[in-house]
Parts: C-alpha cells; structure tokens; sequence
C-alpha cells in the first residue's frame, strides 16, 4: 500500500479477511480496503466498502474516519481528474457528487463533532456550498444565452436564498436584474438591482457583465 501497488494490496487485505474474519485485524484490513479503492480512483468500490464498514462496525473507535473517508471518494469526484486536466471548472459538471460529498461531511460532523477529521470537514462544505451555488449560477446563464429567461431567474432566485453566504450570490443577484429586465417587470428588477447595489456596490459585474470562474481553483493552491 505505501508504496502504491493499490490493487495487490487491495487483494492481500482482502485474503486476510477472509482466512480471519474474527481477528484481530479484520476490520483494520476492511479500512483499507476501502482506502485502497480510493486511491486507486475506483468510487463505486470504494464507497461500497465504506459503506460496509459502518454497517457492521457503527461503534468502531475509527469509524469517523470511515465517514470522512466517504466525503472525500465524492468530493475528489467532484473536483474531478479531467477537470485538472484540462482546467475544467468543476462546478459545470452534474452536482450529484458535490452533494453526496457535503451530506457526508455533514454527517460525520453531526455524529462526530470532536473527530481530528471535523475541521477539514467543515472547511470542505463551506467549499462544497460554493460549488453547488455556482453550478446554479451556470444553470441560469445557459437559460439566460438561450432565452429562457423564466427559468434562469429561477435557478437564480434559488441560488441567492438557498446559499446566501456563498460567492456565487452575487452573480445570482446580477442575473436576477437581468432577467426581470428582459420580462419586462420593471419594479420587480428595481427591486432586486437595489438589493445588488446594496450587498455589493463595488460589483464588478457592473463593468464586465460576466465574472470571474477561477475561484474554485482555490482548493488546488492549499
């Protein structure tokens, strides 16, 4: 395993296993099974693995890092080896794993809020809701270049109250100006560009009309 022959360790693990279901070692063997799925990239593998270490060991003294475990096999999903690869904003991809990732975090942070793993945790959904704010956000800009400006402002209302402390917020708002305008609903877009100028005065939206993608790259500098 350190040296990172993933599945010939995942094999001699799993040996151990089964000649000694009841030793001593068994369930540290089904951790790293799971461990070894995760850095040899196989998610279905490894969350299955996870998955039954904590339905047979719910009070096992690790059992929290089994938990964080399955945060990340989803948040590594999510942020994606071919969206590093070609510096693909992670944020445009299906959420699915986005929110699978920040359910597990939460989880283990609601059954283990002491854990060495809390903290991470906690720094990751405050990421992981900034990524789902935003792929809100490209949702409601492909409806808006297309015309379908009922449902970008949907997504984008959706966006400003289900996440109001996410970066994303603001270009959520911006939108929303945009698409009562192009509805014609003048007070409705009054309003809401009184809200926009009122959080954020200095938008740079104002100039540009479009923002800046590279914020979620700051997990890669960490």
């Amino acid at each position: 395993m350190n040296a990172g022959h993933y599945e010939a360790a995942i094999k001699m693990f799993e040996k151990l296993e089964t000649n000694y279901p009841f030793g001593n070692y068994a369930a540290q063997a089904q951790m790293e099974i799971a461990y070894g799925y995760y850095k040899s990239s196989d998610q279905a593998q490894a969350l299955a693995a996870v998955e039954r270490f904590i339905k047979l060991h719910p009070n096992h003294a690790n059992v929290d890092y089994m938990y964080y475990l399955r945060g990340l096999i989803n948040f590594n999903d999510q942020i994606g080896f071919l969206g590093q690869l070609y510096t693909q904003d992670p944020t445009e991809r299906d959420p699915k794993a986005t929110r699978e990732s920040f359910v597990a975090f939460k989880e283990l942070v609601d059954k283990f809020p002491d854990s060495v793993y809390a903290q991470d945790s906690i720094a990751r959904m405050k990421y992981l809701i900034n990524a789902m704010a935003q792929y809100e956000v490209h949702v409601a800009n492909y409806y808006y270049r297309r015309g379908a400006y009922l449902a970008s402002l949907n997504r984008a209302m959706g966006a400003v109250n289900d996440y109001q402390d996410a970066p994303a917020r603001e270009e959520a708002l911006f939108l929303m100006v945009r698409n009562y305008d192009k509805l014609g609903m003048l007070d409705l877009r009054d309003d809401a560009q009184r809200v926009f100028l009122k959080n954020y005065p200095n938008s740079k939206y104002l100039k540009q009309g479009s923002g800046d993608a590279s914020w979620w790259k700051f997990w890669a500098k960490k």
